[in-house]
């Protein structure tokens, strides 16, 4: 008698709850659900070289835990070569660090930190073109005041049958190397 009490109240809960519904549980098809998430922001004041701010934004937090600030973006998109921690009223703090692999800085933000930057720009190109020059010329018009005739060392090295001085060739491969490195280093930034 037992088993046939199981057997019916088994046999009860498969009609009450079939395995597959055919019917559709929303009535409304059109309308779709979505989960909103907010993003952790920082809203970060950007100063160049202590001057500004030249720029006012809010920027996504990022990382694993959502609270490293994408410093390498800041860097590129200001020109800077380094970012500064910055304080308005006491000037220049501490570098900020960040990661070489991904950009994010090392200090972590809470949401809605306000961040003050200070910023390096980067050294133009022409200036350590323009002091490597200006130091041959100089160096090549003290040698022409110094001596009287052209020494026969100098003679022999015009090898070429032309009239160009050892000092413009010095110059010519200072400029070519160090253009030769900064453009090395600027397509290896862009085709990442």
């Amino acid at each position: 008698m037992a088993d046939d009490n199981t057997n019916n109240s088994v046999g009860e809960i498969e009609e009450e709850a079939p395995l597959l519904s055919t019917q559709n549980p929303d009535p409304n098809p059109q309308r779709t659900r979505s989960v909103r998430t907010k993003v952790p922001e920082a809203e970060v004041h950007v100063y160049r070289q202590g001057k500004g701010p030249i720029e006012v934004f809010k920027a996504a937090l990022g990382g694993w835990d959502q609270d490293q600030l994408e410093i390498r973006d800041i860097l590129n998109k200001y020109g800077f070569k380094m970012a500064y921690a910055f304080n308005p009223g006491s000037g220049r703090g501490v570098p900020i660090r960040f990661h070489p692999r991904n950009g994010r800085s090392l200090i972590t933000y809470s949401d809605g930190a306000v961040i003050h930057i200070d910023g390096e720009p980067k050294d133009s190109l022409l200036k350590p073109v323009t002091r490597i020059l200006l130091g041959v010329a100089v160096i090549t018009f003290m040698i022409i005041l110094v001596m009287k005739e052209t020494p026969e060392w100098m003679k022999k090295l015009n090898f070429s049958g032309s009239s160009v001085s050892p000092w413009i060739l010095a110059c010519v491969v200072i400029v070519f190397t160090r253009m030769r490195k900064r453009t090395r280093n600027f397509l290896e930034k862009q085709l990442r």
